[in-house]
């Protein structure tokens, strides 16, 4: 009897171990090992729309900027210093959004480049990803007064750009960072606790809420749990997961 003990305590060790092996060798690209060398077929040849016909991402952010112009649709223009529209590649398969702007964007003019931001970059590495790689913006492009979070009528007089950025550039993913993010794009009061985790969609397009940086550098008990919200990420971006 003690002896089928020690076996089944040895057996579970050697399972959880290969189950961190395996994700592991996952996130660094490695997902299959083909016993015999696969058989292809002769490629179809498949009709595509000419690239002319097509809206450049970068062009439409461009033209979205130019839209919103020196914004002063709300409040938030009173006491900010630059307007911070977003930041990073326009064929971005991964985009990254957040709540507003902080001190430290506020001055530079980019997003997530404080201490928050150097977090976020550590999880756009977790991916296997250079942050030049994924796009990255906010509900609101002006920082709000004491790092506060944004009013409901800030948030819906801004969130038009940041919609319209995110169908110009029609991402694999969306990744909602905080409450603010999750609750913009999914037109919810729900906390972020009960939005993490799980698969949404926003306009047909797969949406993964989590917690924000900031909240993680107060909260590292919680970073666990992001990790697991990565690895959902990484599944859609892998198509080893399907998106809503």
């Amino acid at each position: 009897m003690e002896t089928d003990k020690k076996t089944n305590a040895e057996f579970g060790a050697i399972l959880n171990r290969l189950k961190w092996y395996l994700t592991d060798l996952h996130m660094t690209g490695i997902t299959d090992w083909p016993l015999k060398p696969r058989q292809h077929s002769t490629p179809i040849a498949v009709e595509t729309a000419d690239d002319s016909e097509r809206a450049d991402p970068e062009q439409t952010l461009v033209a979205i900027r130019n839209d919103m112009g020196d914004c002063t649709r709300c409040r938030l223009h009173l006491s900010r210093t630059t307007i911070v529209y977003g930041d990073g590649s326009p064929q971005a398969r991964l985009v990254f959004v957040g709540e507003g702007p902080g001190f430290d964007e506020d001055q530079q003019g980019r997003p997530f480049v404080g201490r928050a931001g150097k977090l976020l970059d550590k999880m756009i590495k977790a991916l296997r990803l250079r942050r030049e790689a994924v796009y990255i913006c906010n509900v609101v492009k002006c920082r709000p007064p004491d790092n506060r979070t944004p009013l409901q009528d800030e948030a819906q007089t801004c969130s038009q750009f940041l919609f319209r950025q995110l169908e110009a550039i029609s991402p694999r993913v969306i990744c909602a960072l905080g409450a603010c993010a999750a609750q913009t794009l999914l037109a919810t009061t729900k906390s972020i606790s009960s939005l993490r985790g799980k698969n949404h969609s926003w306009r047909g397009m797969p949406l993964i809420c989590t917690f924000h940086p900031a909240y993680l550098l107060r909260n590292a008990s919680q970073k666990a749990s992001a990790w697991q919200d990565l690895l959902l990420i990484h599944g859609i971006l892998t198509g080893h997961q399907e998106g809503n």
